[in-house]
This record gives structure tokens, sequence and C-alpha cells, in this order.
């Protein structure tokens, strides 16, 4: 059995591959998830008691016999525990800190036989057993033995020639109301949604890939939206990103070698 923290778009990738590859996995995730990309995120099962991603059902229990029958259905288990405190009662084979906080917000070596971070904010052999690149080019998906991710640019991966305009955040604080649904084809300067009186705009024409729920009560500067210049991958709102197939794919090798070598 093995625990990721955190199930937004990234982490659904590597919850996926796990699960598919025959491990029991355990979410464990806050009770308001931020996922911007909800139509592939394992974690909006807080919200709705159950959903699935690509045939793959993802759902809320309480306790580790809800866990057990879960599993035994062919289903990923999710519980609310944004501190990890069922860790030490579930003792897993290993523990997937998949939060991308760009920093480490609790997970320790201590915590599983092995244990995996996703992206910067850690040491690997300090914090943890191995880190995984998630920073898109040549080195996504990458094992790091020793040392640390590349440091977060802020900066989105460019498509088609746009990096931070596919991304939105919001311009003020309040309850945002989506005007836009995921999957919805919308124009530059377009209203997609309010922040109370204040619009939320499209920056570039393209899919909405992505946003946050509807009634959610926002920071100002907190990322709500994302757009797909690409109008020919409607698809992808509800599909896993090659991106999160390739993390995925690093977690997957990091376990496995060290089940079968004992590290490396």
């Amino acid at each position: 059995m093995i625990i990721v923290r955190g199930g937004g778009d990234l982490a659904t990738g590597t919850i996926y591959k796990l699960h598919q590859c025959g491990y029991d996995v355990l979410v464990l995730e806050t009770d308001r998830p931020t996922a911007i990309r909800r139509k592939a995120s394992f974690c909006e099962a807080v919200y709705e008691g159950s959903v699935q991603v690509e045939g793959v059902v993802c759902r809320r229990v309480e306790q580790r016999e809800e866990c057990v029958l879960a599993w035994e259905n062919g289903e990923v288990a999710l519980m609310v525990d944004p501190k990890g405190e069922r860790i030490k009662e579930m003792q897993p084979e290993a523990v997937v800190d998949a939060i991308l906080a760009k920093k480490n917000l609790g997970t320790t070596k201590n915590m599983a036989k092995l244990t995996i971070a996703l992206g910067p904010g850690f040491l690997a052999g300090v914090d943890v057993d191995f880190v995984i690149e998630t920073k898109r080019g040549h080195q996504l998906g990458r094992v790091i033995r020793q040392g640390s991710a590349i440091a977060n640019t802020g900066v989105p991966g460019i498509i088609k020639g746009y990096g931070i305009e596919r991304v939105i955040h919001a311009p003020a604080a309040g309850k945002l109301h989506a005007i836009s649904q995921i999957g919805s084809i919308v124009n530059k300067g377009q209203e997609i949604a309010k922040i109370g009186e204040v619009g939320v705009y499209a920056t570039l024409t393209g899919v909405l890939r992505g946003m946050i729920r509807d009634g959610f009560v926002v920071e100002k500067g907190l990322k709500i939206a994302d757009i797909d210049p690409r109008l020919e991958e409607r698809e992808n709102c509800t599909t896993i990103s090659d991106k999160a197939r390739c993390i995925a794919g690093g977690v997957l090798e990091a376990l496995v070698c060290s089940q079968v070598y004992g590290g490396l």
C-alpha cells in the first residue's frame, strides 16, 4: 500500500499509474483542495464523494476498513488528512509527497521505508529518499538521488508560444462565480468568471482547461484558471497530461528499483 499526499492533476498521474500497476493507493488531501484541472484530479472526491479519471474511481473514505473495501473494489481511496496524521496508523510501503507546494509541508524520511517527493523544496537523501524532477524540459521525470529539483521559476511551460498568459490569477479576493465551464472555447478578453463584482477575463483564445470550483472563496493572486491555446485539444480537459505521466514514470522507477534492488 502506498500513500500519496495530494490529489491534484499532477499527483493524479502518479496515483493512476500506481493503481494501474497493482498497488493499493491512499490519497491524503486537505478539506478544501484548490485544483484547477478538476476534471482530471482525484482530489475532487473531497467534495463529490467519488470521482472517476480515465476509468479509475477515487472514493472518499473515513476509516481503514473503508479503505480496504475501496481497494477490494478496484478503487483508489482518499482521506482528508492534510497533516499526514494517518500515515503512522496505515504503515504504508511508501509515501509520495505530491502536494507540489514548492516547499516541504512536513514529509520526512521516517514516515515510511521509502519516501519520494515531487518537485522543488526537498533534498534527496535528507528530507526524502528520492526527488522527482517536475520542470518541463529534458530533465522532466528524472529520479534525483542526491540534491534537489530545479527551483520554481513561476513561469508555466510554453505551449504554442504562450507561457505566463495561459494561467489566470484572481484579481481580487472573494467568492468566485464561474461563467464559463471547463472545456469551453473562450476568446481573449471574454469574461469567464466574477469574483464578487470584479470580472475575470480570458488572457488568450483557447480551451478553458481548468477553473477552480464555482462558489470557492479565493484570495487575491490565487491561481484560478488555465487556458490551452490548442483548440483541437478539448479532450485533454478530462485526461491526465503528458507531464503528469512522465512524473509518474519517475515515481514508479524509484519505487520498483528500491523494492527489487534495495536502492537505485
